[in-house]
């Protein structure tokens, strides 16, 4: 089994910086789960750099300790992990990027490796997805974001950051019948996009109308929606208000703390869980590598939630 450097002999400031302080590992033979990066941000619609998001939540993971205290849980003694590198992509090609992250996911998926990835913009999803239909068929997929990301088109291109989750759905990669959106706030384009979403057939949990609500009852909607259907999970670090993620590309005020989205996190135990990414991290707007932080750290309760899975 890896594990990950040991802070009493290594520091943290030491060594090649890898997600979780993990070896890195080429062969996916031996792993239950592969760490990675997807440095791809030619999607981005306004302020770019999410493809520098690996190095820096690499970076910031390091201070990440092994056990989790509230899931009462040292996911590296359950599952073997390793840090497998960067996903292929092409910063000067959309096409072809999703098309090499689909190859890459289907591989893995093969390989009986659940995926934990890091990017990237939100459209690197899209590419994970193809893969992962490929390999298994739909999944149904939990959605943490402030945007909604169903536009159709952006500047005449059917394929953003934006609009990763209609195309994800119009290729029949989601069963939409158990997925949802939650955290979506902010001003839209046009009353027609909360209608066009529910005509996909997602459910959204907007923040308007959680914002009342205990973390425990979003996790309850979250399981009812879901059930035991084999899950997806995507989080966009701006579902997390900028005051406590000011490090995206798309900042949205009114969202949740960091502190909820561990406590939700927390309370997603139970889900059948298949693979899971953090998006969005654009370092060069961050305040002292917080949200690159919050996006290791999101990815460790992750970790938590699969190790309790295989237990």
């Amino acid at each position: 089994m890896n594990y990950p450097l040991d802070a009493q002999i290594t520091p943290r400031f030491a060594g090649s910086p890898a997600f979780f302080r993990l070896p890195f590992q080429s062969d996916l033979a031996s792993l239950n789960v592969a760490v990675q990066g997807i440095p791809f941000d030619g999607a981005a619609s306004f302020r770019p750099g999410a493809r520098f998001g690996p190095r820096a939540i690499r970076e910031m993971s390091s201070l990440l300790r092994p056990f989790n205290r509230v899931l009462d849980v040292d996911p590296y003694k359950i599952l073997n992990c390793a840090d497998v590198g960067d996903c292929p992509v092409n910063p000067f090609n959309t096409m072809e990027s999703l098309n090499l992250i689909a190859q890459y996911y289907q591989a893995l998926v093969r390989a009986r490796v659940t995926p934990l990835s890091f990017g990237g913009d939100h459209l690197v999803t899209l590419g994970v997805l193809r893969g992962i239909a490929a390999a298994r068929g739909s999944v149904a997929v939990l959605q943490v974001d402030a945007h909604l990301d169903t536009w159709h088109s952006y500047f005449g291109s059917l394929y953003t950051h934006g609009s990763f989750m209609k195309r994800a759905i119009e290729e029949g990669l989601v069963d939409a019948r158990h997925s949802l959106q939650v955290g979506i706030r902010g001003p839209l384009f046009s009353p027609d996009d909360m209608q066009d979403v529910r005509a996909l057939g997602l459910e959204i949990l907007p923040m308007d109308a959680i914002v009342d609500w205990q973390i425990q009852a979003i996790a309850d909607a979250i399981h009812a929606r879901i059930g035991d259907t084999p899950v997806y999970i995507t989080f966009d670090v701006d579902s997390v208000d900028p005051a406590f993620a000011p490090g995206t590309g798309t900042p949205e005020i009114g969202g949740f703390t960091s502190q909820q989205i561990i406590a939700l996190l927390h309370r997603l135990r139970g889900l059948n869980i298949i693979g899971a990414d953090i998006v969005e991290v654009a370092p060069a707007y961050d305040t002292a590598g917080i949200t690159a932080l919050l996006a290791a750290r999101v990815g460790y309760e992750i970790l938590g939630l699969l190790a309790l899975q295989r237990q």
